[in-house]
């Protein structure tokens, strides 16, 4: 009850914060953006649930590897770092290929390799071989290496110069927003299926069933992303701002 009180109260009180900016004359969210701009208003929703369905995959990988697999905490980490470290590599060259090529087929091809990667874990099992979670770690990691940098890029590339900084600010709130989600949604799938408790060795089967759960919703929100992703279009073409010397 105490939830859902908190839930609604949090949904009135964004509704009356949309209603209280569409009327201020020096709005801190510019809801013209979200309306009139395709490419914006996809490319932040792709992103939102980009951040939604994998934050959290270190979170149950962890608690896979160490309660499942019998792996300390130092192994386990070790291992999750295979996809950050390939998305440390890689990055880069994601943003070079976005400069050519239209950056929303660059952002939807990583984000159907993201897919690919959730569907690779939702399958795990309690005999799943270390190379199995390594290889979904690999597609995660190419998958965000070549989706993060142009999703991004079509994110500040799709508003005119003066809401550049309203873009910026955009991607970090869809950021923390998408993560914390994530977390609150797998939380509470292992609450509902696991317990309310420390985890003890007879709950190993339903934490497997729990982390199994967790990633078929978020691979189906996952897949939600390739779409939004394709169809948020073409970046615009902005016409240059004048400088000094074009005035005089």
């Amino acid at each position: 009850t105490e939830g859902l009180v908190l839930l609604g109260a949090g949904i009135a009180g964004l509704a009356f914060f949309g209603w209280w900016e569409s009327r201020a004359q020096s709005p801190i969210i510019v809801l013209s953006l979200f309306r009139q701009n395709r490419v914006f208003l996809f490319s932040v929703l792709t992103a939102l649930i980009n951040y939604s369905s994998l934050w959290c995959v270190t979170y149950l990988l962890s608690l896979y590897l160490q309660f499942i697999k019998g792996l300390n905490a130092q192994t386990a980490g070790l291992m999750i770092i295979v996809a950050v470290a390939i998305q440390f590599f890689l990055s880069p060259f994601g943003g070079r290929l976005s400069d050519r090529i239209e950056p929303r087929w660059v952002a939807s091809t990583g984000q159907a390799l993201c897919v690919i990667g959730m569907l690779l874990f939702s399958f795990l099992r309690a005999g799943t071989p270390y190379w199995y979670i390594v290889m979904a770690l690999c597609f995660l990691g190419f998958g965000y290496s070549f989706f993060s940098a142009p999703n991004q890029s079509s994110i500040m590339g799709s508003v005119e110069r003066r809401h550049v900084g309203f873009a910026s600010a955009t991607i970090g709130t869809v950021r923390m927003t998408g993560m914390t989600l994530s977390i609150a949604a797998a939380t509470m799938i292992m609450a509902l299926i696991v317990g309310r408790h420390d985890i003890q060795p007879a709950d190993y089967p339903n934490l497997l069933t729990a982390i199994q759960t967790t990633f078929a919703i978020l691979t189906g929100l996952c897949t939600v992303g390739v779409v939004t992703s394709l169809v948020r279009g073409s970046l615009p073409k902005h016409e240059p701002e004048p400088t000094a010397d074009a005035s005089r």
